[in-house]
């Protein structure tokens, strides 16, 4: 029995070490076009562009002239359109007629855009040919934030761009084709290499830099096959820690185990201690001899943890029941990563 668990246990601890190759690469050529259009939202109640936008007028105009309808620009003073610029990502081997999610901004200077009409919108990609065609109506109550918002000048509408031309990529016939890895990476790729001439014999995969990795198809299958048994491959894999902070919200996104070494930080009015209870002064420590502690300190107020529960998302949430504004946690966060007490990467977006 108590081989059997061992031989259980080291299946669990390898599958929670495992990924599949097709989490962590990319096949080169294989991507998203973004696609781009300038269009009008129509049906505002008063809420669309007032007249001092001149390039909304001449696009009504323009919409009118193509319906047999001649309008001079100059004369056009209706605020119940709105210009806006309209964005999209056709995804690699989009067919004929297959449907795409729009976002629609405004560029002049409208209320919102809610509750309108998008006409239909030629969608182009960075070689100016149109590849989609985006018409629809814009709902009330959504926007792209995920708050209900009856003034809002984005908005997103699904379904409601056709894929008109389709982007040419012949997969089918090659025989060599490049994995390039989402983050450079000696140590994953030279994995990624072992694992796939492992499972189709040597020669199949080649690392030539720490983020490609060159394929050679075998010969008893189709590259569409291979791709597919390459994709669903495991390979032994420890990614990167990483910290992703909102900039407007203040929200920090962290793994629960990304540890904060002692450190004192000062910004503005706030002021950071995290240290041992055992290298406080006695004034301080007196209330909090526990053990192996942690000591949180912000402006005099200070909150107690034990050993390995100091954290980056226990800290952030610290600040934030303690009144910490936004800005105020992101400043510390990068302050205490460039003074080396957070082992991870720490993004903003």
């Amino acid at each position: 029995m108590k081989l059997r668990a061992l031989f259980i246990l080291l299946i669990l601890s390898q599958a929670l070490f495992a990924t599949k190759i097709k989490d962590i690469t990319n096949v080169v050529g294989v991507r998203d076009n973004q696609l781009i259009g300038y269009g009008l939202v129509v049906g505002l109640n008063g809420t669309g562009d007032g007249s001092s936008s001149e390039f909304t007028r001449q696009a009504i105009s323009s919409m009118l002239g193509s319906v047999n309808v001649k309008v001079d620009s100059r004369r056009v003073k209706s605020k119940n359109v709105a210009a806006v610029v309209v964005t999209a990502k056709l995804p690699a081997f989009s067919r004929h007629g297959d449907r795409l999610d729009v976002e629609v901004s405004s560029i002049g200077d409208a209320k919102s855009i809610m509750g309108g009409t998008l006409v239909m919108t030629p969608l182009k990609a960075v070689d100016g040919e149109v590849y989609a065609l985006a018409q629809g109506s814009i709902d009330k109550g959504f926007s792209p934030g995920g708050k209900n918002s009856r003034k809002s000048t984005v908005a997103k509408i699904f379904d409601a761009a056709l894929v008109e031309r389709e982007v040419a990529y012949d997969i089918s016939s090659k025989s060599m084709i490049r994995l390039s890895l989402k983050k450079s990476d000696f140590s994953v790729a030279t994995k990624i290499q072992k694992s796939l001439n492992r499972v189709f014999g040597g020669g199949v995969a080649n690392a030539i830099d720490p983020r490609t990795i060159e394929l050679q198809r075998p010969a008893n299958l189709s590259m569409v096959e291979f791709l597919a048994r390459v994709n669903e491959t495991n390979i032994r894999y420890s990614g990167t820690n990483k910290v992703v902070i909102d900039q407007q919200t203040g929200t920090v996104v962290a793994g629960l185990n990304i540890a904060i070494e002692p450190v004192v930080v000062t910004h503005g009015d706030l002021t950071l201690k995290i240290m041992p209870t055992s290298s406080l002064p006695k004034s301080d420590a007196n209330n909090y001899q526990y053990g192996d502690e942690t000591s949180i300190s912000v402006n005099n107020n200070v909150v107690r943890m034990k050993e390995g529960e100091v954290t980056v998302a226990n800290v952030a949430r610290v600040l934030q029941k303690l009144g910490a504004k936004p800005e105020d946690i992101i400043a510390v966060m990068q302050t205490i990563k460039r003074a080396g007490g957070i082992n991870a990467e720490l993004e903003l977006i």
